[in-house]
């Protein structure tokens, strides 16, 4: 009988615990969130007289290198990249220097966010590695900001430099050929930057989006932006430089045959102003020249020339702008010969501020208003006029639009006439309009405008300009019926009265026009009026 019992009082104590037993994953402790801690340096950081090629960094935990090649900012920079090994995971990190250092200088090893913990890869961030070939470490600093000239976004990993102006090989062209001085980068988030351990003097101060990290400015391909005055350190300002593009100087490509009719040639640089000339055998041919759609290159037309079949001849063309000057020799041979069609730039709907156009696909030289007719859905005429741009080749058609309105435009045969000859057969488009009840309106008071003129844009969320105004007295400025949606607005001081924004230039010393932009996106919605003053005081 007590065997029994104690029997049962073993089972229910055996329940009893199994009840209160708990399932669970193992969670392996708490997510490294420190960062790597350097443990020693050899030689020690900061270190003076330093005679050797190499230094070791070793840590208090398996880090690895992430980027190390775009992170790593060496400054003074080197001819040569320094190795750096190794590059698995390792509780240390060797450099080894390829380049013959500098007597008397303070080099910076800025390594940026390169340099993470194995595991969680959490970033020691910003570590520098400095020491001095001579007897002391040079600490003077220089800061600032970077912004871009015209655009609202700004680059990343922008390169700032300082190039020593007592040096004797210092000219205008050393951003081109030699390294600077001294270099710091934004790396891929900051708009500041922080050149450090300079020496006192007087500087260049340069900002690069150095495209091919080469320390050299490449104007094709790279922004650019610049202090206009040397810069003297020591110094407590803070300077601020903004990144442009530059104009590239023009230069032509050897033109090729498009059609029977037509060359086509690709350019850099700015076209306006220029002097074109086509002949066969010293004959001068008519030409007229347009440009390409969506492309840096222009379209030569010419009246159609005979060819024998299977046979090529040859046309010389000479285009010339500013200092280029330049004949080509371009053969041709019997090709279709363009024809006369248009592409209207609204099928149906047509915004109510908007004008209707359409782009022709060969130049138009004669025009006919008398065959040309816009009629309202009750069949009323209703006035309109026409104008052609000769490089874009687009037609356009501008008469005063009502809301909830149906318009007929029509264009009668020989309405229009194309440099070939050639007339329009009968074309017919049918447009309405929407309410404005589907628009919003917005007025801009300006205040503190500097000058006049002045050009104000709105764009969209893609830095797209959607509404563009030039105005040259007044500071209350009027977008009415514009699509509803958030609007970036930007103020361009137009200091050369040519109704677009200019760059700059280096060589030149020419800052770029001054670009404002208002702090924050205007929400315009549907039958909605805005109103918003805009401060343009710095």
């Amino acid at each position: 009988m007590l065997k029994k019992q104690l029997l049962c009082i073993f089972i229910f104590l055996a329940v009893a615990l199994t009840g209160c037993a708990k399932r669970g994953t193992i969670t392996g402790g708490l997510k490294d969130t420190i960062a790597p801690v350097l443990k020693t340096s050899s030689p020690v950081n900061y270190s003076t007289d330093f005679k050797g090629n190499t230094f070791k960094l070793t840590f208090d935990e398996y880090i690895k290198l992430k980027n190390a090649n775009k992170q790593l900012i060496i400054s003074p920079p080197m001819e040569k990249a320094p190795e750096v090994t190794p590059t698995s995971a390792s509780r240390y990190i060797t450099v080894k220097i390829k380049d013959t250092l500098q007597p008397n200088t303070t080099y910076s090893f800025n390594f940026g966010e390169s340099i993470q913990d194995n595991n969680e890869s959490i970033p020691f961030r910003q570590f520098k590695y400095v020491f001095s070939t001579g007897s002391y470490i040079d600490s003077l600093t220089l800061s600032g900001t970077i912004k871009d000239a015209y655009s609202k976004k700004i680059d990343n990993f922008v390169s700032v430099m300082l190039y020593d102006v007592n040096d004797t090989t210092f000219s205008d062209s050393i951003i081109y050929k030699s390294r600077p001085r001294y270099i710091t980068n934004t790396l891929d988030s900051s708009t500041t930057y922080k050149l450090e351990n300079l020496k006192a003097g007087k500087y260049l101060l340069v900002a690069l989006k150095d495209a091919n990290s080469n320390y050299k400015f490449d104007p094709k391909t790279e922004k650019i932006g610049f202090h206009q005055q040397y810069v003297t350190v020591p110094n407590d300002t803070l300077y601020e430089i903004e990144l442009f593009k530059e104009v590239a100087a023009f230069k032509a490509f050897k033109p090729v045959q498009a059609s029977g009719n037509r060359l086509t040639m690709g350019y850099e640089g700015d076209t306006k102003n220029a002097a074109a000339q086509l002949k066969k055998n010293n004959e001068n041919l008519d030409i007229l020249i347009s440009k390409f759609p969506k492309k840096d290159s222009l379209q030569i037309w010419y009246k159609p020339i005979k060819v024998e079949e299977k046979k090529t001849d040859s046309l010389q063309f000479r285009f010339s702008k500013d200092k280029f000057d330049q004949q080509f020799s371009v053969k041709i041979k019997n090709q279709k010969k363009d024809t006369l069609s248009f592409k209207s730039n609204y099928d149906s709907s047509l915004p109510l501020r908007e004008k209707f156009g359409m782009t022709a696909s060969v130049p138009l030289v004669k025009f006919d208003n008398s065959k040309i007719t816009v009629t309202n859905k009750d069949s009323a005429s209703v006035a309109f006029k026409t104008h052609y741009d000769e490089m874009t080749q687009f037609f356009t058609i501008d008469f005063p639009k009502e809301p909830l309105e149906k318009y007929k435009v029509t264009l009668m045969p020989e309405a229009v006439t194309d440099y070939m000859g050639n007339a329009n057969d009968t074309l017919k488009y049918a447009l309405s309009t929407s309410n404005t009840s589907d628009f919003g309106n917005l007025r801009l008071k300006l205040e503190n405008v500097k000058q006049y003129p002045i050009i104000v844009e709105l764009t969209d969320n893609k830095g797209d300009v959607v509404v563009s105004v030039y105005e040259e007295s007044k500071s209350e400025i009027a977008f009415d019926l514009i699509p509803p949606m958030l609007y970036t607005v930007r103020v361009i001081y137009d200091a050369n009265k040519n109704k677009e924004w200019d760059s700059g230039s280096f060589l030149e010393k020419r800052q770029t026009e001054e670009v404002i932009y208002f702090p924050k996106e205007i929400d315009v919605r549907a039958n909605w009026d805005v109103e918003q003053a805009f401060n343009l005081k710095p």
